[in-house]
């Protein structure tokens, strides 16, 4: 029997923990779920024959060295920062790991002691990063295996709401981390374009952004990620003219969100003073110069030259931030205020059902010819637990587990699923789930 301990039971681990187990009784899996919350684990392992749930804490290093040395494989759906101390645990009892997680520093450095132990520590399997590089990969090899020279590659990812759950202004709803949307593109984003290289400061970044339509799904405007340039990298196309990823979001967004960057309210290195018993509207009016004469309504609209029954003043009325509703956050920075605000009306719906989008752009030459090669992937959820996040985190990394368990997969050392031996069969097995790729191929001048 093999044992697999998941540590983390949060909502975009629902579609792994449920994958291993109906699959544990095929492979004569044990799956053990830890949580902070107990409560969480056991409804998550719902009285399955094959799953028991436990109160696990990773600063209680007796019970953290007890459950990975007797284990077979690791999954961490903990919070990145803690990947290290799960991986330092798995290197001394010589026991697999996988994350949905980008690989740190830290776990890079763990590379030559995981080949000489023998394990797997296989990180970036979740949607992004993951299934973009899987389905990335795939084409970049097919293009340079027919002789064909990559010169340009756009690559991005939405995590929305499903079209028929849209129901409010912003076309936006949390289904993932709050707090990782509020401060999302925070730093120097960077990419290139048609070999000029681009630095664009967070107050720019919600200026500068593209379109692009998705079949079936409509139109997306897409801004920069933070550093586009290391993909050359990962990809292995070094030379390569033109490198971008992005963010998707519906037409509108951006130049609504770009109001609150602009004001600071994004901001999460300081705590305003008496944050509890300030009223969202005090709150915006923070941000803007002082002025006997005019309302905080008609001082955003002259700061924006934008007009009172313009689409971003609605947005801003929708969420509330011009009422007298009070904080109530102790010691909150302006983003965590924000986040507050947001969470009220961004809330996933008990019925809602969520959406992600993802889009490759390949441009290539081919026997003196310029193709392009567009590759689109469409996953709607199935409710409000699995969701179309939970799904696409979470079975690339279930499948990527049972490769590694039954031997179907078999490396050593730190990785990423970049390689084909990795990415071919999750790939193949994701489309029996429904995460398969729409293509469409076209000359360009």
């Amino acid at each position: 029997m093999k044992k697999i301990l998941i540590l983390g039971a949060g909502l975009s681990s629902s579609s792994l923990i449920k994958y291993l187990l109906d699959n544990s009784t095929e492979h004569n899996w044990k799956i053990k779920l830890g949580d902070v919350s107990f409560a969480t684990a056991k409804q998550k392992i719902n009285n399955h024959p094959n799953g028991e749930a436990l109160e696990f804490d990773i600063f209680n290093e007796f019970q953290k060295e007890k459950e990975i040395m007797n284990a077979d494989a690791v999954i961490s759906m903990l919070p990145a920062r803690f990947h290290p101390l799960v991986a330092e645990s798995c290197l001394k009892h010589k026991v697999h790991m996988l994350t949905a997680s980008y690989v740190s520093p830290e776990m890079k450095a763990m590379n030559e002691e995981a080949k000489k132990q023998g394990i797997a520590m296989l990180n970036e399997l979740g949607v992004d990063p993951g299934i973009d590089h899987m389905s990335a990969m795939k084409v970049v090899d097919e293009i340079k295996e027919k002789g064909g020279k990559m010169i340009a590659f756009k690559s991005s990812t939405g995590g929305l709401i499903a079209p028929e759950y849209d129901n409010n202004p912003w076309n936006y709803k949390f289904t993932w981390n709050p707090r990782n949307v509020v401060v999302a593109g925070q730093g120097v984003s960077q990419y290139i374009m048609n070999g000029n290289l681009k630095y664009l400061p967070y107050h720019q970044l919600f200026d500068r952004v593209e379109t692009t339509t998705v079949p079936g799904m409509g139109d997306f405007e897409v801004y920069p990620n933070r550093d586009s340039l290391k993909y050359r990298e990962t990809y292995d196309l070094m030379d390569i003219p033109t490198m971008f990823r992005g963010t998707m979001r519906r037409p509108g967004y951006c130049k609504a969100w770009n109001v609150f960057v602009q004001l600071g309210m994004t901001d999460d290195t300081y705590v305003v003073e008496n944050s509890e018993n300030i009223t969202y509207r005090e709150f915006v009016n923070m941000f803007l110069a002082y002025d006997e004469k005019l309302s905080i309504e008609e001082k955003i609209i002259s700061k924006f030259n934008i007009t009172m029954d313009s689409d971003i003043m609605y947005r801003l009325k929708w969420l509330g931030l011009f009422e007298n509703i009070k904080v109530g956050l102790k010691d909150a920075t302006p983003a965590q205020i924000l986040q507050k605000i947001l969470v009220d009306k961004w809330i996933l719906g008990e019925n809602d059902k969520d959406l992600i989008v993802m889009q490759h752009q390949f441009d290539y030459e081919l026997s003196g010819k310029k193709h392009r090669k567009i590759s689109s992937l469409v996953v709607i959820g199935e409710d409000n637990v699995h969701t179309a996040m939970s799904i696409t985190v979470g079975t690339p990394l279930a499948i990527a587990t049972k490769l590694l368990l039954t031997g179907a997969i078999n490396v050593t050392g730190v990785h990423t699923p970049v390689k084909k031996e990795l990415y071919a069969p999750i790939l193949e097995e994701l489309e029996k789930y429904g995460i398969k790729f729409t293509e469409e191929e076209f000359e360009i001048n």
